[in-house]
């Protein structure tokens, strides 16, 4: 049999190698400032088209190239970093295995425009594919620019599943934030399809923050500086209130370096878990600085895993340090805690509850027109029809017209539902009377489904809600990677009610916000929470209306564990069975369930 193991021709190599460390444009973009921030620059400039599929350029005016490193800088493990394999283990530069050219030539086309200071005249390297076509002198200024164009021109199978723009547009703004939050000393610009989207000169490591997340963090972040034997903590942790639904807004440094660790970020978690409530994620931007023999960042070709030396004494110091900031401004209540310390700890849910308006639209009904008690008992019957009568029904068409719970509409008719038959369990249920039995309805679930179905009748319908113009407009903090999406959906917000503007900071102010919201809170919690989680694609758009409208259901919706008057459950009972759907709220938990006699008769009869 003939030989059949061959090696393979250096094009096809490189095109392999850059697999390795080219995934997408955001990896360009890493690989390329990187360079930069080693070449000892102090301001950078990053542009991109068409999120980096048609030209990514990097500017800088570091210490540039001469014409023989210009053109050796390309081939492969070609670097100035190591001299020995000793040396992979004192790095305190971003790149150093001589890689990230030589796979980005591979699989685009690539001009270097480079100076050093002491030249006057540059050089400019032109390469397509790996193949050098020309190297020129040019004048230009000092540092270098580099320009990619054309990512995966010769591997079409690569550049078919790149994700849309919008997507990755994100994961290059995601890389860009993390160079820019470890390197406060150098001036960054980003600029796209010729729009400036951030522009921040040297500033301090809180001033940096701000910049890129909004104002709102000024208030909201603790600064940490703790050393300790062989391990330096510092940066900014998010108070209790500043945690979030999302894990969004979590920065891990090591030596200035971005990391992904499950290990470390457990840590910080843990230290923050026994403060907050189930669901919510701290806010972090942390800089651990160890010994660099103390570490290997060889172990991924991104350089955005870590192996520690002791990774578990690691965990403790840094847990330690966490705890010891929080400790210093917060506290966590005692069992034996009263109502006011309660609401006096940080970050507690019944916070809240300080921004409900005393639940005016229950306490204080308008009157509704009188009711035919008929109307309501055919309501009631379809509850006890079978499942398969229920869906053979035309959708309540027999029920009497819809409230109008917008306006805050209650029934003080007590002949409509008697007081007698509707009474509410451990204040979290209301038991209400029907003629086969009763039904147990979950007073949380009912409200929230009426809400949602009335949000969603004012947008549809095009109703002209009610708007409370803010004496304070409201600044919403979120990141500023978001407004994209805001600015895409605030037509929608304004057929809600809500009046949203940006300024040219990119900060968004509430203007206005719908008059018959019952917790005014409710409404910077949705809006941050849809707009934090929103889909990476703007896709979501055609869903903003109904993902928005549960959000503002659920948070508005009376919670359980609360007491509610006959009116209120009177309000509950009759505007649930007049919904289009009373069975289930909007994310399809139930929101009653129905208890029959002749099943209650059989348990009493058992032997």
């Amino acid at each position: 049999m003939s030989d059949i193991i061959q090696l393979l021709p250096d094009s096809i190599a490189n095109q392999i190698a850059a697999g390795e460390v080219i995934q997408r444009p955001a990896s360009v973009v890493k690989e390329l400032m990187e360079n930069s921030i080693d070449a000892g620059s102090s301001e950078i400039v990053l542009a991109i088209k068409d999120a980096g599929k048609v030209l990514i350029q990097v500017a800088d005016n570091g210490i540039g190239m001469s014409d023989t490193d210009a053109r050796m800088c390309f081939e492969r493990h070609a670097t100035s970093k190591i001299k020995s394999a000793n040396d992979i283990f004192k790095i305190k530069t971003k790149g150093f295995r001589g890689e990230a050219l030589a796979s980005i030539a591979a699989i685009a086309h690539v001009e270097l425009v480079t100076r050093q200071e002491d030249k006057d005249i540059g050089t400019r390297i032109v390469l397509i594919g790996s193949k050098f076509k020309s190297q020129t002198a040019i004048q230009s200024e000092v540092g270098t620019k580099i320009s990619v164009k054309n990512l995966f021109f010769n591997v079409p199978a690569r550049r078919k599943f790149l994700k849309s723009d919008s997507v990755e547009l994100k994961h290059i703004n995601d890389e860009f934030i993390r160079l820019a939050l470890a390197h406060t000393d150098i001036a960054f610009s980003f600029y796209h399809n010729g729009k400036e989207l951030y522009r921040m000169p040297k500033s301090n490591l809180k001033a940096r923050i701000t910049g890129l997340f909004g104002r709102g963090f000024e208030s909201k972040i603790l600064r940490i500086s703790e050393e300790m034997e062989i391990l330096k903590v510092s940066g900014f942790i998010g108070k209790l209130e500043a945690c979030r639904k999302s894990r969004t807004n979590q920065f891990l440094f090591v030596n200035n370096r971005f990391i992904k660790s499950s290990y470390l970020n457990h840590a910080i978690f843990s230290t923050y878990e026994e403060y907050i409530e189930k669901g919510v994620f701290p806010v972090y931007f942390l800089f651990l600085e160890i010994d660099p023999d103390k570490i290997d960042i060889n172990i991924h070709p991104t350089k955005q895993e870590i192996k520690f030396e002791d990774e578990r004494l690691i965990y403790s110091y840094l847990k330690v340090a966490i705890k010891h900031v929080i400790g210093q401004f917060t506290y966590k209540p005692t069992l034996d805690f009263n109502d006011n310390d309660f609401d006096n700890f940080v970050g507690s849910p019944n916070r809240i509850k300080e921004d409900i308006e005393s639940s005016t639209s229950y306490k204080n009904p308008r009157i509704t027109p009188d009711r035919n008690r008929e109307d309501w008992e055919k309501a009631f019957e379809i509850v006890g029809k079978n499942d398969d009568e229920v869906e053979r029904s035309t959708s309540f068409q027999e029920l009497p017209s819809r409230l109008n719970s917008s306006e805050g509409l209650l029934m003080d008719n007590q002949n409509t539902i008697s007081e007698g038959n509707v009474f509410q369990l451990h204040n979290s249920y209301i038991l209400k009377e029907v003629k086969s039995g009763f039904l147990l309805i979950d007073q949380k679930n009912a409200h929230e489904r009426i809400l949602y179905e009335e949000y969603m009748r004012n947008y549809n319908f095009g109703k002209n809600v009610g708007m409370e113009q803010l004496l304070f407009p409201q600044v919403l903090d979120i990141d500023k990677n978001k407004v994209k999406f805001l600015d895409s959906v605030l037509d929608e917000l304004s057929k809600f009610g809500f009046i949203l503007e940006i300024d040219e900071s990119k900060n968004i102010c509430i203007k206005a916000i719908p008059s018959n919201i019952i917790n005014k809170k409710s409404v910077y919690l949705a809006l941050r929470d849809i707009i934090e989680n929103s889909n990476e694609s703007l896709e979501i758009e055609s869903l903003f209306k109904e993902d928005f409208a549960k959000k503002l259901a659920k948070l508005n919706a009376r919670k359980r564990d609360e007491s509610l008057t006959i009116e209120e459950m009177i309000y509950l009972v009759e505007n649930l069975f007049n919904c289009e759907n009373p069975y289930n709220t909007p994310s399809g938990k139930k929101c009653f369930i129905k208890i029959e006699m002749d099943d209650i008769i059989k348990r009493f009869n058992q032997s």
